[in-house]
């Protein structure tokens, strides 16, 4: 008798779908964690996603370079900060598990390298447990990033992270899918607030400076997916890291980021992306 093999999005969608639904997850919308793990060369994504993806890509043919672009720089924030000591991470919107994960980085660096993930999408979250199930040094937290407060107090977290120490926050490609009504410069706030001193901010944010085109074309894009996406000028997300030391080279496009940690391949790098990585002075 033949079996059919179901590819692994076509395997989550018949087999979770009516598992998310009751969850209230709807899936006749594209989701950004999928659509980014689309960007990634993931597999763990649906025809929705890939079909919205596809239509923006007709108009940015830089889009699948920005998401690796974001991801590299991902990677040599976390061997930077790993490098000067930090053993705990806290990655808000993690998204779906890939290549070059945080605690695998982090871990690499030190083996005493914690991870707590954050992501409020129940398909991350179900990915991100089976991730971590027996590793004692990282956790996923079904969580949403507009809620600080819950993450901070939630015991998984607490379990793994003292921020008395020196911490990492990570706000990698999340910021953008918070709206200023949503008060994004508050959340960010409050994590700073909770940071002991040596701790370090990331932050990874979409810009408009791609062109006006570009730009509609994804803001109307992401306008039809769960999260609608706003997009910041560069000084409006320099602002997030108030009170915090920027580290050299500053606020930056993400590949202009300490290339010579790993060099990115990208043979024409893309102003998609900008951000940095601050750390907390002694008080």
């Amino acid at each position: 008798m033949e079996v059919r093999r179901l590819s692994p999005a076509a395997w989550w969608r018949d087999a979770l779908a009516p598992e998310w639904r009751h969850r209230g997850l709807d899936l006749s919308k594209p989701s950004p964690a999928r659509m980014y793990d689309y960007y990634l060369g993931g597999k763990d994504n649906f025809e929705v996603d890939r079909v919205a993806v596809e239509e923006m890509h007709r108009v940015i043919p830089e889009l699948f370079q920005t998401a690796r672009e974001n991801r590299a720089f991902l990677g040599r924030a976390v061997r930077y900060i790993a490098g000067r000591g930090v053993r705990q991470f806290i990655d808000l919107g993690t998204g779906l598990p890939t290549q070059g994960n945080v605690h695998e980085i982090a871990q690499q660096v030190s083996g005493q390298a914690r991870v707590v993930y954050v992501d409020h999408d129940p398909v991350v979250a179900a990915h991100g447990r089976a991730l971590v199930a027996e590793d004692g040094s990282t956790t996923i937290i079904e969580r949403d990033v507009r809620d600080p407060d819950e993450i901070l107090g939630h015991p998984a977290l607490k379990k793994l992270v003292d921020l008395r120490e020196p911490v990492a926050v990570l706000f990698v490609a999340v910021l953008h899918f918070i709206s200023d009504t949503e008060h994004a410069a508050r959340i960010v706030q409050r994590f700073r607030e909770v940071m002991a001193p040596g701790s370090y901010l990331v932050i990874a944010h979409g810009t408009r400076a791609a062109g006006t085109a570009a730009v509609s074309k994804m803001t109307e894009t992401y306008d039809m997916a769960t999260e609608k996406v706003s997009l910041r000028d560069p000084a409006e997300i320099v602002r997030f890291f108030d009170g915090f030391d920027l580290v050299e080279p500053g606020a930056v496009h993400l590949p202009w980021w300490h290339p010579e940690i790993e060099p990115h391949p990208e043979p024409h790098p893309t102003k998609w992306h900008f951000g940095g990585v601050a750390r907390r002075p002694a008080d």
